[in-house]
C-alpha cells in the first residue's frame, strides 16, 4: 500500500470525508437489502413489492448526480458534498418512522436523490486535491468505500437488528452521516482545480460542457448500466438467498456478508492500484472475468464453507473492478463538468438497471414458486451475463490514463486569446 507522507493535512482530510461519504451512504443503502423480508411482513405485502423501494432508490441517484453535480460545478465541491450527505441523513431518520410501503417507497426514492448526488461530487473533489501518482489507489480506495458501508450494514444488522428491529437501524445509520457535514464544514478545503478553474471563465452549462462529447457520454452510461448490474446483481438480493433458499441464520448471514466485504474493499484497492500500471481497462477487464470461476460456489454452494468461499471472491472482484471506475470517468470527463459528468452518468446506468432487484426476484419465482423461489438460479444468470458483456465493453472504450486535472494550460490559452495580436 502507497503511503501520502506528501500529502498535506487539507489531502489526507479531503480523501477520508470523501471516502467516509461513500461508506455512510452505502451504509444506508444497504440496510434495507438487509431486511426485505422484515419489511414484507410489516407492511403486510409481498418481497417483490418491497424490492421496489430499492428500485425506486437507484431510479432518482440520476436527478441527485445531476442536481449536486451542477451545484459542485457551479459554487464549489465543498457545499455540494455537504448538502448531499446532510439530505441522505435527513431522509433515513424520516425512513425509520414511514407508516406505509408507499411512504417508504417515497422516502428511499427522496434518499435515491442525495445518494446519486455524493459519489461523483466526492470523487471529482479528491482526485483534484491528490497528485496524480496516487490517483489508482485512492480510487480504490474511495470506492471501498461502497463496500466498508455494506460491511458495516452487516455488522450493524448482526449485532442489533434482533434487539431493535428495522426501524431502529434506520436512526443509527443517520447518525454518522449527521457528524460528518460537521467534518467537512470545519476540516475540508475547496478543490484547487475548481478554484482555479473559476479564474478562467464561469461555470459552463452541462450540455456546453457536452459539446463534441455525446458519443463518449452514451459509452459511459451503457458502461455503467453494465458495472451496475455486476455489483446490484451480486449483491442485493444475496442476504434474501442466504437466508430465504440456504435457510442460514442471521448471524451466519451476517459474518458470510462481512467476510465477503472485507474482501472487497481488499479488491477495490489492489485492482485500483493495479491499474495504475496496466491501466484502467485491463484491470477492470481482468478483475470481472475472474469473478466467472466463483460464480457456481457463489450461488450454488451448499454448505455455508462453499458459499462463503465464492462469495468472497466474487466480491474481490465486483470491487476490483470498480475499484477502477471513481477516477477512469473523472479522466474520461469534460474538465469543465467534471463534477457532474461522472456522476450522471454512473447514475443513468443506475437507472437503466435499476429493476435489478425486481427482475431476479421474479425470475426466480418463476423458476421456482411464489412459496420457493429459486433465487440461486436468477443470481447466477444475470451475473454470468453481465460479467461477460461487461469485459467486452470495457476493453473496447477509451482511455485516459494520468491525464492531468490542472489548468495552467487553459489559464495560458485564456491569457492569449485576450492580448492583442503584434502588429507587424
Amino acid at each position: 500500500m502507497p503511503v501520502a507522507d506528501s500529502w498535506g493535512r487539507a489531502q489526507r482530510s479531503v480523501v477520508t470525508a470523501s471516502y467516509l461519504g461513500w461508506t455512510l451512504d452505502a451504509f444506508d443503502y444497504f440496510l434495507v437489502v438487509f431486511v426485505l423480508r422484515r419489511l414484507s411482513a410489516d407492511f403486510d405485502t409481498s418481497l417483490v413489492n418491497v424490492t421496489w423501494a430499492i428500485t425506486a432508490t437507484l431510479a432518482m441517484r440520476p436527478i441527485g448526480a445531476f442536481i449536486f453535480g451542477r451545484v459542485a460545478d457551479r459554487f464549489g465541491r465543498r457545499p455540494a458534498l455537504m448538502g448531499s450527505v446532510l439530505m441522505y441523513s435527513l431522509m433515513e431518520i424520516a425512513s425509520a418512522f414511514a407508516p406505509s410501503l408507499r411512504v417508504f417507497i417515497l422516502l428511499r426514492a427522496l434518499y435515491g436523490i442525495a445518494m446519486g448526488g455524493e459519489w461523483g461530487v466526492g470523487a471529482s473533489l479528491a482526485f483534484e486535491s491528490i497528485p496524480v501518482r496516487s490517483r489508482g489507489w485512492v480510487s480504490g480506495l474511495l470506492q471501498a468505500g461502497y463496500a466498508s458501508g455494506y460491511l458495516l450494514a452487516a455488522i450493524a444488522f448482526g449485532l442489533l437488528f434482533d434487539r431493535i428491529g428495522w426501524r431502529g437501524l434506520f436512526i443509527v445509520g443517520a447518525l454518522p452521516a449527521a457528524l460528518l457535514v460537521v467534518f467537512i464544514a470545519v476540516a475540508i478545503p475547496e478543490s484547487p482545480d475548481w478554484r482555479a478553474r473559476r479564474q478562467v471563465a464561469p461555470s459552463a452549462s452541462f450540455l456546453a460542457g457536452l459539446r463534441g462529447h455525446w458519443g463518449l457520454a452514451l459509452y459511459a452510461v451503457v458502461l455503467m448500466t453494465f458495472f451496475n448490474l455486476f455489483a446490484h446483481g451480486t449483491q442485493d438480493l444475496y442476504p434474501t438467498f442466504l437466508g430465504a433458499q440456504r435457510g442460514f441464520s442471521t448471524r451466519t448471514i451476517s459474518i458470510i456478508v462481512i467476510l465477503y466485504n472485507i474482501g472487497a474493499i481488499c479488491g477495490g484497492v489492489v485492482f485500483g492500484r493495479l491499474s495504475s500500471r496496466i491501466g484502467r481497462r485491463y484491470a477492470a477487464a481482468i478483475a470481472a472475468l475472474l469473478a466467472l470461476p466463483a460464480l457456481p460456489f457463489w450461488a450454488f454452494g451448499h454448505t455455508v464453507v462453499a458459499v462463503a468461499a465464492g462469495a468472497f471472491v466474487v466480491q474481490v472482484m465486483v470491487q476490483g473492478a470498480w475499484g477502477v471506475i471513481p477516477i477512469h470517468l473523472n479522466e474520461l470527463s469534460p474538465p469543465s463538468i467534471r463534477a457532474t459528468f461522472p456522476g450522471v452518468v454512473y447514475q443513468l446506468g443506475n437507472l437503466v438497471a435499476s429493476t435489478n432487484a425486481t427482475v431476479q426476484a421474479t425470475i426466480a419465482v418463476h423458476v421456482g414458486s411464489t412459496a420457493h423461489p429459486n433465487y440461486a438460479f436468477a443470481l447466477a444468470l444475470v451475473s454470468g451475463i453481465v460479467i461477460v458483456t461487461l469485459t467486452v465493453l470495457v476493453l473496447l472504450g477509451p482511455e485516459r490514463r494520468d491525464v492531468r486535472f490542472e489548468v495552467e494550460s487553459e489559464l495560458t490559452a485564456a491569457a492569449d486569446r485576450s492580448t492583442p495580436a503584434p502588429q507587424s
